[in-house]
């Protein structure tokens, strides 16, 4: 249902529900006599337009003696229901923006929602509200639910489209509960209650953003999602690392959507690659100072055998496969050490998981100092590096490329599939391991997808290619660095898109490339938005602007301001939008005789202060400083400050086995690093998929990457073996 009408008598409430086609109509009534409980009953009758207004009127006739029925609003879905200290609130979308489509699947923003009280006027007129009760309400309040959260009757935004043609049992109640779903805390009630997601709407928050592109009078829809994971979720300072159970701060999973209509007989192509950002897994913290606008690093001791980073790089796998692949961006020198600390602790914790992994199970785990690149090289160059980074990582994961044919044109296939494998993931794994000549041309079928005349047909699909792996990126709040790798790796994914849809003989993609210059637009605008909702501004964009042909001093200008907001938001106003957000989700429900929220200290940083922990003190320093050394020796140093052998521990420049890092050198060594060489690497492994009968997923051998003297033994091998890299 996409539709409803809010009526109220005295003791209830009446939501009259409607299909899209207004082919029948549902009712569903919630009690107002008990303001402390939540009383819900749905009428099983399917009714009709006639039906429903002579029950309206039935209604309205039975209820005379106490006002009868009014009307309260027509509404587009229901948020859910939340209890403070007193009544229950209802809230509810009043008005809604299409904001895209997705294959025939219409996404919404919310453009304004209400929060009604569920008892009536009467009933609350005999309750005493307190202070905390319309404190707790202005706090929810603050959430501004028209900005940046999304949803979709029909389609599962809150999944990948690989995992919502594969994963067929992620359905329903289940839907709500995955990582990505706002609202789950909000609509538990009803849903335990009624059974069935049918009045409510998941909402997804983090960005959605829809163009209509051409390249060689071709035109194709590009979708930029990006979902950001309502578990440890908050602010920059207060929520920062990993928790025990393995779930990271900021993680947000991005994916990027290129699909055709079908038109003049040709099937609708569809294709999407994701990716994903996420805090540092380790347990560290920044406490938000007022004196000090760069706080110090803490690290904690409390899991000295990296549990939490085991379970999250483990949780990472079932959603996405191996490999796992890591782009580590933070400095590598630093005059006092801050992010120095971590990034040797990430190593090391890094090191000791793959001790216990074999071949493609092991992490890929790359060091790339973007700073340190972008002080002393164009942002041409340090995007060329990145986008060799980006078409190795595409090698290993490969893209996600479905066909799609049928007589009629194609209006949705949410909730169903072409695989009976139950794991999404093993599936993925599976398909890709066997798929060849024989299978890629072996039509599977989606059985009863809905199609625009709301008739069940049958499409039948070919599942060319499958995504299995994920790069993972990060910096230190992962948002201006990571923003910068995700567009890099954008772009040459979508190169491969293109190239899968036949727009394009070969995925290189020129930066001056209009499409390259769209791409950064949309990639530099989810940057601001996912900045503004963890950091309190937009993103520092240096590299943006210096594209963009900005100039110098005002991009200077502009990045000190955003310094400033940011200072000043995680300093004076992110405690009470933590809270907000812990209220949202449900982590802090209110309850009569306990402290109250604000009464509380929240979150990580104190809690990181009661086990053992150390900071970037001068005997920290020393041992950091003196890690530096391993750089050229392949020597690292523990937490200890004992060295250890690190024989994975590569310290190799992309384009020499030098470990000389001198500015000038580097400069002269990245003004060599061609793009093309990125297209031609990226050629020769498509050509030999497609000889051998592969995917696009091709690995070369360690024998094929030494036909190519560009590159090092040790890029070579972390390709290969999954070492680590040091740049």
């Amino acid at each position: 249902m996409q539709k409803f009408r809010l009526y109220e008598t005295r003791s209830k409430f009446y939501m009259i529900g409607r299909d899209k086609n207004r082919t029948f109509w549902r009712v569903l009534k919630i009690d107002r006599l008990e303001p402390s409980e939540l009383n819900i009953f749905e009428d099983s009758t399917l009714y009709s337009d006639i039906e429903c207004c002579d029950l309206l009127r039935r209604i309205h006739e039975g209820n005379k003696s106490t006002g009868g029925l009014k009307f309260v609003t027509t509404c587009y879905g229901i948020i859910g229901f939340i209890k403070f200290l007193e009544p229950y609130y209802m809230l509810l979308i009043t008005k809604r923006r299409k904001i895209g489509t997705i294959c025939g699947h219409t996404i919404y923003a919310i453009t304004k929602s209400e929060m009604v009280p569920i008892p009536h006027a009467i009933e609350r007129s005999k309750m005493a509200y307190s202070k905390d009760e319309n404190r707790y309400k202005k706090l929810l309040c603050s959430v501004d639910l028209t900005k940046d959260f999304f949803f979709s009757y029909s389609y599962n935004v809150m999944l990948s489209l690989q995992r919502n043609l594969s994963d067929h049992n992620t359905t329903g109640q289940s839907l709500y509960e995955t990582l990505f779903v706002w609202n789950e805390f909000l609509t538990r009630g009803i849903r335990n209650n009624l059974q069935n997601t049918s009045w409510t709407v998941a909402l997804v928050y983090g960005f959605f953003k829809q163009v209509k592109l051409s390249i060689s009078d071709n035109e194709f829809n590009l979708t930029i999602i990006a979902r950001r994971s309502r578990h440890y979720a908050g602010t920059r300072y207060l929520k920062r690392g990993v928790n025990e159970k393995g779930r990271v701060a900021n993680d947000v999973e991005t994916e990027q959507i290129v699909f055709t209509d079908a038109r003049g007989g040709r099937p609708m192509q569809i294709s999407s690659v994701v990716q994903i950002r996420g805090s540092i897994p380790l347990f560290w913290s920044q406490e938000a100072s007022r004196l000090n606008i760069k706080p110090d690093i803490i690290l904690s001791r409390k899991d000295s055998n990296f549990e939490a980073t085991r379970l999250h790089f483990e949780n990472l796998v079932k959603r996405y496969g191996n490999p796992i692949i890591i782009l580590n961006l933070i400095k590598t020198r630093e005059k006092k050490p801050r992010e120095t600390i971590l990034r040797a602790e990430f190593a090391n914790a890094v090191r000791s998981l793959n001790k216990n992994l074999k071949g493609e199970n092991r992490l890929r785990f790359l060091h790339w100092d973007l700073h340190r690149h972008s002080r002393c090289s164009k942002a041409t160059n340090v995007l060329g590096q990145l986008g060799k980074v980006a078409a190795y990582a595409l090698k290993l994961t490969g893209i996600f490329y479905c066909p799609v044919t049928s007589n009629v044109r194609l209006d949705g296939f949410s909730h169903y599939s072409y695989t009976e494998n139950n794991n999404v993931t093993d599936h993925c794994i599976t398909e890709q391991a066997s798929i060849n000549k024989d299978n890629v041309d072996k039509e599977t079928e989606i059985i009863n997808c809905y199609c625009s005349s709301d008739e069940n047909k049958d499409y039948s699909v070919k599942p060319q290619m499958l995504q299995s792996g994920v790069l993972r990126t990060n910096c230190i709040d992962c948002l201006d660095r990571t923003n910068v790798a995700q567009y890099a790796y954008g772009l040459a994914a979508l190169g491969c898109q293109l190239q899968a849809l036949g727009f394009v003989e070969t995925p290189y993609i020129d930066l001056d490339n209009p499409l390259a210059k769209e791409l950064m637009e949309i990639y530099e605008s989810m940057g601001d938005t996912l900045a503004f909702q963890y950091g309190g501004s937009a993103a520092h964009n240096k590299i943006f602007s210096e594209r963009r042909g900005q100039w110098k001093a005002a991009a200077q200008s502009q990045e000190f301001i955003r310094t400033l907001q940011r200072y000043y938001n995680n300093t004076y106003l992110d405690g009470d939008k933590q809270k907000a957000i812990n209220l949202l989700l449900g982590h802090f429900q209110p309850q009569q005789g306990n402290p109250a929220l604000w009464e509380l200290d929240s979150d990580q940083h104190y809690t990181v202060k009661k086990h053992g922990l150390y900071v970037a003190d001068d005997s920290v320093r020393q041992i950091y400083v003196n890690g530096q050394n391993c750089e050229s020796d392949h020597i690292c140093y523990d937490e200890h400050g004992d060295a250890c052998d690190c024989s994975n521990f590569l310290d190799v420049d992309w384009l020499s086995s030098s470990g000389n890092s001198c500015e000038e050198e580097l400069l002269e060594r990245s003004t060599s690093i061609s793009s093309e060489n990125i297209a031609n690497e990226l050629i020769t492994t498509e050509t030999s998929a497609s000889e051998s009968g592969s995917s696009i997923k091709g690995r070369q051998s360690g024998e094929e990457l030494n036909k190519d003297s560009k590159y090092s033994e040790s890029f070579e091998r972390w390709i290969t073996q999954g070492e680590m890299l040091f740049i």
